[in-house]
């Protein structure tokens, strides 16, 4: 028999008290604030966000240095992406999430190869100025078709002092009309990754905006359906899947970034009539800058699902004419019976199975739609770095007495799990084995388990068959943790 809405709330009350029993008294009083059921009619989910996570606790949650370098610069082609200190931080440079690109590795494009200004002893001692100026002569002649170079700080850099603006001033002029942008993204600087998004942002409008004239650039020619995607990453060819959807509705793309992106797509976006937003927590800071200063209108889209990419396809015709207005209704139309063959083929198997949600960035509601599409039931949701315009964001996906869970320790999401009883899990590497090894199925929703695209109308075939994948297989029937034999 199916639980009401208010026996639900009531049994996840009563889960949160029994999670918060294991703790402190002073520790359960703080992680309380982060738990929660949505009830409808909030204008938000109830939860505390974006507060340092407690001591002791197995946060999930990434540095600044991560949120700049792996998200918002690293997927930048044609730059070379300098991890600035200790090769423990800079083998985090290696290879990429993967961010799909078009060039050639070591040419003229750079993201799955690292490097690391290698801090040892003696540079913490001097510091490590002179280190980098030698890095960026090396760089330039060993690999002379890159067309920047962003400084992307670690920890030590910030504790001794090292002065990278300088550095990147002065190469800046030695290497003229070549980018050089630092990066102030110390892991320590924050309360979590989603801080060195912001300074990522700050260091685009700094250092790439205000340096070019976007009116002085006699190669571009505007036209009136000029578009921006913006905070995409290309995640197993997201962004192109997206990219296809508005170039079919007549919109010209002339930038897509970060995914697949290049320095000089970014100094074309302040030339779009419209800048479309995906990943909102990651590229709002910049959006925003553009609509106060140069008057570019943004609209976050949710391309998961054929139901959210019809919302997003007029959303996004709504702000051009009226023939990009019928075009979108063109595309919409083509693409149903295609889409409601996947549903046909999918939904008999997926109808009514309980899926929980823990991930970054947008995930944790724009992919709500998509599951509800193959009717499953989004029973819980939350983020590693979220914010409270995330939460209130996600009010408008989720259904009354969802659970939801911000910054989870793993102690709480194997609980959670252990008493919901989910039929699929969707969150990162981190959980991936646990709940595999308890026996659950499970999807690595940040970087689609090495499958993908996620986005748009062929992107949700290869959802669905991954969602019935991971369910279906007998496996689950075979496995046994191993602490239960």
């Amino acid at each position: 028999m199916t639980a009401t809405v208010e026996e639900r709330k009531a049994a996840n009350k009563a889960l949160i008290d029994e999670v918060l029993k294991a703790y402190p008294e002073k520790m359960a009083k703080r992680r309380a604030k982060h738990l929660g059921t949505f009830e409808e009619g909030k204008p938000d989910c109830g939860v505390k966000s974006n507060i340092k996570s407690l001591p002791g606790v197995m946060t999930i949650r990434g540095c600044a240095y991560a949120g700049s370098k792996g998200v918002v610069w690293g997927p930048i082609k044609d730059m070379i992406h300098i991890s600035h200190g200790p090769v423990g931080c800079g083998q985090y440079s290696w290879a990429a999430r993967r961010n799909y690109y078009i060039g050639i590795t070591g040419v003229d494009t750079f993201v799955t190869m690292q490097f690391t200004s290698d801090f040892q002893e003696k540079d913490i001692v001097f510091g490590g100025d002179k280190k980098l100026d030698k890095i960026i002569d090396e760089i330039q002649e060993l690999f002379p078709l890159n067309k920047g170079i962003s400084i992307q700080s670690e920890c030590p850099i910030g504790l001794i002092g090292d002065d990278i603006e300088a550095v990147s001033k002065k190469k800046s002029k030695e290497y003229e009309g070549h980018t050089i942008v630092p990066v102030r993204c110390e892991g320590f600087r924050g309360v979590s990754q989603s801080l060195g998004h912001h300074l990522a942002n700050d260091a685009i409008r700094d250092w790439v905006f205000d340096k070019v004239d976007p009116d002085k650039r006699p190669d571009f020619v505007s036209t009136p359906y000029d578009v921006a995607i913006i905070g995409d990453y290309n995640i197993g060819g997201d962004a192109w899947s997206s990219r296809i959807l508005l170039e079919e509705i007549g919109l010209r793309v002339i930038a897509q970034w970060s995914g697949d992106g290049t320095i000089a797509e970014l100094e074309n976006t302040p030339r779009a009539k419209l800048n479309v937003l995906h990943c909102y927590r990651s590229m709002n800071y910049i959006s925003r800058h553009m609509e106060e200063k140069y008057g570019i209108p943004w609209v976050e889209y949710n391309f998961f699902g054929p139901t959210m990419i019809e919302k997003s396809l007029r959303e996004i015709a709504s702000h051009f004419d009226d023939t990009i207005k019928a075009n979108a209704e063109k595309v919409i139309a083509k693409y149903k019976p295609l889409m409601q063959a996947v549903i046909d083929k999918y939904k008999p198997r997926l109808q009514g199975k309980k899926v929980m949600l823990y991930v970054g960035g947008l995930r944790p509601r724009h992919v709500i739609g998509a599951y509800e599409d193959l009717g499953m039931d989004v029973v819980g949701t939350g983020y590693e770095f979220g914010h409270n315009d995330d939460y209130q964001r996600t009010t408008h996906y989720i259904k009354d007495s969802t659970l939801i869970y911000d910054d989870v320790t793993g102690y709480e999401f194997e609980h959670f799990v252990d008493k919901i009883k989910p039929d699929l899990i969707g969150s990162g590497i981190k959980e991936k084995y646990v709940f595999q090894k308890m026996g659950v199925p499970f999807r690595q929703m940040h970087s689609w388990d090495y499958s993908g695209p996620y986005h748009g109308y062929d992107g949700f075939a290869i959802f669905a068959r991954d969602m019935d994948m991971a369910i279906s297989s007998p496996i689950w029937g075979l496995t046994k943790a191993p602490w239960k034999s």
